[in-house]
């Protein structure tokens, strides 16, 4: 009988793209010793008071103000150190560890356009872990 590796995340990478629409947004890859996993998320078009915030750069000069680098700095330094190492199958204890460093109610640390794709990339690499 062949024992399966438990699949581990290696690595955290996110960078700006254009969404369907052409307004920058976030493209997330996840690596494992499973592969690489990738996810992405268009802008959100309401803006309820009950809503997480999308955090974007607001400097009017670049891109009007719809760069998410801050986002995309986010990822790849903060959710990227406490990411790695973690196992993608525990999508919970993945989505939980995002919301304990945000610390705010509606992801307005992080952004919740920087933990949506990282959430959706990882859900992707743990099925792919879990063999599914």
């Amino acid at each position: 009988m062949k024992k399966s590796v438990q699949s581990i995340i290696t690595k955290v990478k996110a960078r700006q793209i254009l969404d369907s629409r052409g307004i920058l947004t976030i493209e997330v890859d996840i690596h494992t010793n499973k592969g690489m996993f990738r996810a992405s998320v268009p802008s959100g078009d309401s803006s309820g008071m009950y809503e997480a915030v999308e955090l974007r750069d607001g400097d009017k000069g670049v891109y009007l103000g719809n760069s998410v680098a801050k986002a995309v700095k986010n990822i790849n330094d903060k959710i990227s150190e406490a990411l790695v190492g973690m196992d993608p199958t525990l999508q919970s204890q993945i989505d939980q560890a995002m919301i304990d460093l945000d610390k705010t109610e509606k992801k307005a640390e992080l952004g919740a356009n920087a933990i949506l794709p990282v959430s959706i990339a990882a859900c992707k690499a743990g099925a792919a872990g879990a063999g599914i």
